[in-house]
């Protein structure tokens, strides 16, 4: 996975670069390794916020994209928050995909469990005269 992370009126030091990397490693082993994750780390310029520092990540995957967004009064937590978020997204989507998947799969069973019942009885479907 592909991780850029971008500071607007906020420097993004190594500390934070670490940090992100090393919380975003499970999600990082669920997804693709084609998919790529847009993180942006902004300071709210009212003083009066008191949640400042906002953390927004974009995760492009095949097909979807999938985003968060959260705010606290530090970088650090804002980045836990929303790296927490996008891995509450993740696992859903990944549910969702394997349920679709095993429902299919589940199809095509029955109708071979089906015709092997049917040449095990000797019946067929055309009707007798």
């Amino acid at each position: 996975m592909q991780i850029d992370i971008k500071g607007r009126n906020v420097p993004v030091t190594d500390e934070i670069r670490m940090h992100a990397e090393r919380r975003l490693n499970k999600v990082a082993r669920q997804v693709s390794e084609l998919a790529r994750l847009e993180i942006e780390i902004f300071k709210e310029p009212n003083p009066r916020v008191a949640n400042r520092y906002v953390a927004e990540g974009t995760l492009y995957l095949k097909g979807v994209t999938l985003r968060a967004h959260d705010a606290s009064p530090e970088v650090l937590h804002s980045l836990n928050l929303m790296v927490d978020e996008l891995a509450r997204q993740v696992k859903r989507h990944r549910d969702k995909l394997r349920h679709r998947r095993d429902r299919a799969g589940l199809g095509q069973f029955a109708a071979i469990a089906g015709e092997a019942a049917r040449a095990v009885t000797g019946s067929t479907s055309q009707p007798s005269l």
